[in-house]
């Protein structure tokens, strides 16, 4: 909560910067709305550093960061007319990627991983909080889009999540030696269609289009928790608490 509340107010000091109105940082729902997705950018970051960081190292990383990515997206955006109304490319794969860089700036190799598995009161917790994000992905991949392109956003949102959760359980099940569902790939990959497909949301990708953006991201997704994390640990030092 800190870091969110400190977020949404840097960010709307930092993204008005870059979008001034006769020279006035103008606070309206559309700069709150960029503040909500940057502050979702640092979350994601702070996702691959879960238990390596100290609160005062949290809110430096996050003051960092938020400036980083608002001049991300102004270059995409308006340098390079990236389209990407879901954000999935300025708000999650710069998250991603920006959390490894400093899991690897901060790699310690006498760092202990032997408290980094839930319990079972931190999974029902974290499957309440799946639900939700779930269930109201399509208003984060649609909210801000105009008309006929609002309502193609949420339809492909919604077939690309639940061809990924299909997936997801069917794969999950299919690598685990004992054929039981891993909590993780529940709570994480079921997910991964709605930023798989973020970017093309609005589009006219029709529905396979739309559900094999979701099957292929609960293949990636459980794979990577399965064969690329530990990889990353072992061979790149980098250490990725959350996934």
């Amino acid at each position: 909560f800190l870091i969110a509340a400190l977020c949404l107010q840097w960010a709307i000091l930092v993204n008005g910067f870059f979008h001034l109105k006769e020279g006035l940082i103008l606070v309206d729902l559309t700069a709150l709305l960029g503040a909500d997705f940057t502050a979702a950018a640092v979350l994601i970051s702070f996702g691959v550093l879960l238990g390596k960081t100290t609160p005062t190292q949290m809110i430096i990383l996050a003051l960092i960061e938020v400036p980083v990515f608002a001049i991300n997206e102004v270059i995409g955006r308006q340098y390079f007319g990236a389209i990407d109304m879901g954000d999935s490319m300025f708000v999650h794969v710069f998250g991603a990627y920006f959390g490894l860089a400093t899991s690897l700036v901060m790699y310690r190799r006498d760092a202990s991983t032997e408290k980094e598995g839930a319990s079972y009161h931190s999974d029902m917790f974290a499957m309440i909080g799946t639900v939700f994000l779930w269930l109201y992905w399509p208003s984060f991949n649609a909210g801000a889009a105009p008309g006929d392109d609002q309502h193609r956003g949420i339809i492909n949102t919604y077939i690309s999540l639940i061809a990924c959760c299909v997936t997801t359980f069917a794969l999950s099940s299919a690598l685990d030696k004992n054929r039981k569902f891993d909590m993780v790939h529940v709570q994480n990959s079921t997910l991964a269609g709605g930023v798989a497909v973020g970017t093309a949301a609005d589009l006219m990708i029709h529905p396979w289009g739309a559900a094999l953006l979701g099957i292929l991201a609960a293949i990636i997704s459980v794979c990577g928790y399965v064969y690329i994390t530990p990889l990353l640990a072992s061979r790149l030092r980098i250490l990725d608490t959350g996934g």
